[in-house]
């Protein structure tokens, strides 16, 4: 497949936000950040009801994932925490990284086998205009307790499980590439190696992981959602000319879907004036796992 996002090959699920992030579908709904407010939403795109607002957080958001217990977990970026938001609806902080970490926290994922989360970090202060710096990974256990897991990563953004094994892959969105390790027993990860390099000029920002190991990559930078397959090949492409290709979700009642989330600008002035994001769905071969 490859297809220009347009009118004529997607349907908006959501317009009018500034910056959308963390797509997850998760119990028949799909989930997002809006960045750039702190908000969490998500809405059933088989009604025409409204999204449902989850939670805020202070400063900007990002990653979404759910705990063993049920919980929410929202990586809050600017105070460099995760926040947990309760059944009741109330916060609190699940775990702290600013001890450790100074720049801003970004995306995460849960994984599911063992409650641990995985959690980057910037490495530098991209917004202030610092110049670039290697970033961190860390694992969050059960309890918040943090620790470090991986180094050297250049702009560590989302991650996938992929399914059937303990292979965590990474996106490295300045390094072009996506980057596995082994995730061990006790959550710390080994044998690092490049799963798969990227086209040149590829950002990879969100990512998602389909039943056959694919997954899908955002290129922020160059407009693009393309399937890439271990060792590199793209066996499919999404193009978003003149739109900056943020996050990606499969999701819908037969995992089929592909939720695009899309905005004009990442950064956060531009975004507050537009609000030109978007989520879109196209449907595809290969669903969800």
């Amino acid at each position: 497949m490859h297809i220009t996002l347009d009118s004529t090959t997607a349907t908006d699920v959501v317009t009018g936000i500034r910056f959308p992030e963390g797509n997850r579908w998760h119990d028949g709904r799909l989930w997002y950040s809006d960045m750039h407010t702190g908000e969490v939403f998500s809405i059933d795109p088989a009604t025409n009801d409204a999204p449902r607002l989850e939670a805020t957080v202070d400063g900007q958001s990002s990653g979404l994932g759910w705990l063993g217990d049920g919980r929410l977990v929202v990586s809050a970026m600017e105070s460099r925490t995760i926040v947990a938001v309760e059944p009741d609806g109330s916060q609190g902080v699940f775990a702290d990284l600013s001890g450790i970490e100074s720049s801003l926290v970004n995306d995460l994922v849960v994984d599911a086998v063992t409650g641990r989360t995985y959690i980057g970090a910037f490495g530098y202060d991209l917004y202030g205009g610092e110049e670039l710096r290697p970033g961190p990974l860390y694992v969050v256990e059960p309890d918040g307790a943090v620790r470090l897991a991986a180094d050297g990563l250049v702009f560590p953004n989302s991650a996938n499980l992929l399914p059937g094994t303990r292979t965590l892959v990474v996106s490295e969105t300045w390094g072009g590439r996506l980057t596995a390790f082994d995730i061990q027993p006790d959550g710390s990860l080994t044998g690092r190696r490049e799963w798969a390099p990227l086209p040149q000029g590829v950002t990879p920002d969100g990512s998602t992981v389909d039943a056959e190991g694919a997954i899908w990559v955002c290129s922020v930078d160059t407009g693009e959602f393309l399937r890439v397959v271990e060792g590199g090949e793209v066996t499919d492409r999404i193009d978003a000319p003149g739109r900056c290709a943020v996050d990606c979700a499969l999701g819908g009642p037969d995992g089929r879907t592909l939720y695009l989330a899309t905005a004009d600008s990442y950064d956060p002035a531009t975004t507050a004036r537009t609000r030109a994001g978007r989520i879109s769905a196209v449907r595809v071969t290969v669903p969800g796992p």
